[in-house]
């Protein structure tokens, strides 16, 4: 195989990385793509460090026996806890989720931004490191969401109890003044409606996927590792978890034919 027909690898702890997924495709519409959703160990934001680190190895060797160009973490907690490790480890471009803090401090006029995220992606050093280097002079409060990836993970995307779930994070927060809500977890891109219809219209909510999507082109631009135009890109998913269960909600995210298959890692 030529190394510009080789595929991306894209990852998530669960379906939340098909937000980004979405995006890729949208931007880079040549390129064959491989998603593996870690759903048996989903979610990550309520593991120990170790075993995030181990699963995060786990699944980019995976892909890299695949023969993937390129590795793309959509997930911040991977991000968060090991992807300098990962890019230590492997040779290929690593491009990784992580909150978009940058865009939210230059954007509000309150000088309020939160950051919706994991418990684990938000005691990240990397997430403390990053406020620590754009958030001069606004506050930025960190919201842990528990149990949103999980009512995601199961394809309960508007109905009352992720409705109440979304509102018990995002009401005290517009409550005190905040106008900008980063989604700092992939998963939450599929509440972003629920989330915007709680916070209001005059909060703006920042997804940082198709930001994302751009650098990973920029990322196999610059090394000449583009798939030819005229070509279509097909994409494989893999699973963990349960491939009767992810299928369905797979299905209704993802807007093509998803054949599941499940891979044991």
């Amino acid at each position: 195989m030529d190394s510009n027909d080789a595929p991306i690898g894209v990852f998530d702890s669960g379906i939340g990385g098909l937000s980004t997924l979405k995006d890729i495709r949208r931007a880079l519409p040549a390129e064959d793509l491989i998603y593996v959703a870690d759903s048996l160990h989903a979610p990550y934001g309520d593991k120990p460090i170790a075993f995030v680190e181990q699963r995060v190895e786990t699944i980019a060797r995976f892909l890299e026996a695949q023969g993937v160009k390129a590795i793309v973490v959509a997930c911040n907690t991977a991000t968060g806890i090991a992807v300098d490790r990962l890019r230590s480890l492997l040779a290929l471009p690593i491009v990784a989720m992580e909150p978009a803090v940058k865009p939210a401090v230059r954007d509000t006029r309150s000088g309020k931004v939160a950051v919706l995220a994991t418990t684990l992606t938000l005691s990240s050093r990397r997430f403390s490191d990053l406020v620590a280097l754009h958030g001069h002079g606004v506050e930025v409060v960190a919201q842990p969401c528990p149990g949103l990836v999980e009512q995601v993970e199961c394809g309960d995307l508007d109905g009352p109890a992720t409705r109440r779930l979304v509102e018990h994070y995002v009401l005290p927060l517009v409550a005190r003044g905040v106008d900008t809500l980063v989604l700092g977890c992939t998963h939450y891109s599929f509440l972003s409606p629920v989330i915007h219809d709680s916070a209001g219209p005059g909060v703006t909510v920042i997804d940082p996927s198709p930001a994302i999507a751009r650098e990973l082109h920029r990322r196999l631009e610059a090394i000449n590792a583009l798939a030819p135009l005229e070509r279509r890109g097909q994409e494989q998913f893999f699973t963990t978890g349960s491939v009767e269960r992810m299928q369905a909600v797979m299905s209704e995210l993802w807007p093509g034919d998803v054949a599941l298959r499940r891979v044991t890692l």
